[in-house]
């Protein structure tokens, strides 16, 4: 039987669970349910016997997010494909695709999004195994769920007649069914032959290749160039940006599985949720005999059906008397709504884009490719931050035009570059880096490095950097 290639897309940035997922920080990269990543539970879920390692698509500025958290759980990428810009499911399907068919024309292909959640791995992996000989057979095999309520936030594969939707082995698919209303929704449970449309799919690069030539012969010339034209980056792959830019933004859905005849659909009878809400976080998470789910630093007393979470530990969240709420809170941005309304949150961000408050996009925490900093007081000429280095890593060479910084170590021991001076500065100590001087921090030690910076000046943006040498390749 062949190997088989997990392709994990993690470009995305949605908003339904804000103030959690954000544009700079999304879904995916949260610890969301248990003590990994969505990203990091997918990519040990398609891992082991029969897996070769995954090819990851993601954007420019989630690839040092990927590789931090792969190797964090020891998980090496086959590739990880850069894209200039979001395009939809089908052309980052395609690029892994062709990527993948210059290495290996034979390769069966494994592709599913990295933000959802599926407990019972070996189970999953058994599904993916009857499924194979249906791909191997040159099928295009798309997942479905057996649904457990008359859902409205998913579309639906429409099994054909005589199918069975529980059955262990793939079954002719009669259609797609668009997110339907209630009423439908409640009709499509009852008849028993429709599945939640999960967005997995299993296939060899061949047929889908054939595939998109036969269905959206459009999409294959830009693709091909922006693959053949992709560029090698610090271990990344860059997709050509220019024939990237003309690509059109359609959905894997849309440009070849709603027309492609040689489909099958293989049931999943397993826990499953794409945690497309605060009510599904809420449901996946177990609630008590209460019906509340309470993080760590949160307390109910006398709720019911209730989701209260404090992202802080410094921050207590107490409801009294609630039913049906969602709480969430950062040290930034709360979120309180009728758990039912989950789906409006959307609306909260879109409201907030427009009034131009940061918390719309921003995380509190900026990740970077040598750790991660987050301001703790801002003023009208000075900044406070903590910034925590990654062992071995170290900040690009660099000067500022309008502004001076102190740094004390609070953690670890920081070697310190201030124009021709090299220094360690351990526990307690601090060092001043005047306005211009060209300067670097580094962490030469085997534990995180942790200081505080106290920023002084007229300007205090991040974009106020001169870059002299950077080990991450940023301009």
């Amino acid at each position: 039987m062949a190997r088989v290639h997990p392709i994990l897309l993690c470009g995305g940035a949605g908003t339904r669970l804000w103030p959690l997922s954000r544009k700079s920080y999304p879904k995916q990269f949260s610890k969301l349910i248990g003590d990994e990543s969505l990203f990091q539970a997918s990519a040990r879920r398609l891992s082991g016997p029969g897996f070769e390692a995954p090819v990851i698509v993601t954007a420019d500025a989630f690839r040092f997010i990927v590789s931090e958290q792969l190797s964090a759980i020891d998980q090496p990428a086959q590739a990880i494909l850069i894209e200039p810009e979001g395009r939809n499911t089908a052309p980052a399907i395609l690029s892994a695709a062709l990527w993948l068919a210059a290495r290996d024309p034979e390769a069966m292909m494994l592709v599913a999004p990295s933000d959802h959640v599926i407990p019972d791995a070996a189970r999953f992996r058994e599904t993916v195994d009857a499924a194979l000989p249906r791909a191997e057979a040159g099928d295009l095999v798309t997942f479905g769920i057996a649904p457990s309520r008359p859902e409205t936030g998913y579309g639906y594969l429409e099994l054909a007649p005589g199918a069975d939707a529980g059955a262990s082995a793939p079954q002719t698919l009669a259609g797609f069914v668009e997110k339907p209303d209630a009423a439908r929704a409640a009709e499509m449970l009852v008849a028993g032959n429709f599945l939640w449309n999960a967005g997995i799919f299993l296939f060899s690069v061949k047929t889908i290749l054939a595939a998109f030539e036969a269905h959206a012969p459009g999409l294959m010339a830009g693709v091909r160039a922006a693959v053949e034209g992709a560029t090698a980056d610090l271990g990344f792959t860059r997709l050509a940006p220019e024939p990237w830019a003309g690509l059109e933004d359609i959905s894997i859905d849309y440009a070849v599985m709603e027309r492609a005849g040689n489909l099958a659909a293989m049931p999943y009878s397993g826990v499953w949720s794409d945690l497309g809400g605060w009510e599904a976080v809420w449901l996946e998470s177990g609630p008590d005999e209460s019906g509340n789910v309470c993080s760590t630093n949160a307390t109910a007393i006398d709720c019911r059906d209730t989701l209260l979470r404090s992202e802080s530990e410094a921050l207590e969240v107490v409801g009294i008397g609630l039913e049906d709420i969602v709480a969430v809170a950062m040290r930034d941005a709360v979120l309180v709504a009728r758990k039912s309304d989950g789906q409006r949150v959307k609306e909260a961000v879109a409201a907030l884009k427009a009034k131009g408050a940061k918390q719309a996009m921003d995380f509190p925490i900026d990740h970077r490719p040598w750790g991660w900093f987050e301001s703790l007081v801002i003023g009208g000429r000075f900044q406070v931050k903590r910034i925590v280095v990654h062992p071995g890593a170290s900040l690009s060479l660099q000067s500022h035009h309008h502004r001076s910084e102190h740094w004390i170590v609070v953690e670890g021991t920081a070697k310190v570059t201030i124009d021709d001076e090299v220094r360690l500065v351990t526990e307690n100590e601090g060092v001043y880096i005047p306005l211009g001087a060209v300067h670097r921090m580094e962490n030469p030690g085997k534990v995180p490095m942790a200081l505080i910076e106290i920023q002084t000046g007229a300007y205090l943006g991040e974009d106020d950097i001169v870059r002299y040498e950077d080990a991450y390749a940023r301009s």
